[in-house]
């Protein structure tokens, strides 16, 4: 168990449902991330580099994907979401379709593979 599966185990109720079905996704688009921290967050890692981070906030629930440059090429999909270079904020009421977080995974993927020096 490590600090994702720690993290989602302090909440409750709708919003740590919500929170566990993006980490879900995520793991199922990226099945060899590992849970450990990024920038002090829990996050999921590939080789050592953060792939994503899902949070509950006072406000609203969130999605890091620890780059600035996943989102805006999602901004078409994003539409109806409050959204900045390198946050996503959503609720459990509103959350981010599943089809969203994949692409999001699948981006910042490609990031993490170019500076690696794979592609």
């Amino acid at each position: 168990m490590g600090t994702v599966t720690d993290y989602l185990d302090t909440l409750t109720g709708p919003n740590r449902e919500t929170l566990a079905r993006v980490v879900a996704v995520a793991l199922e688009t990226a099945p060899e991330a590992v849970e450990g921290t990024s920038y002090a967050m829990p996050a999921l890692l590939i080789e050592g580099k953060g792939l994503l981070s899902a949070l509950e906030t006072k406000k609203h629930l969130a999605i890091y994907p620890f780059s600035g440059r996943v989102l805006p090429q999602l901004a078409d999909e994003l539409e109806g979401f409050d959204w900045a270079a390198g946050t996503l904020r959503f609720s459990a009421e509103h959350p981010v379709p599943d089809s969203v977080v994949r692409r999001i995974i699948e981006l910042r993927l490609a990031e993490i593979e170019t500076k690696l020096g794979r592609k």
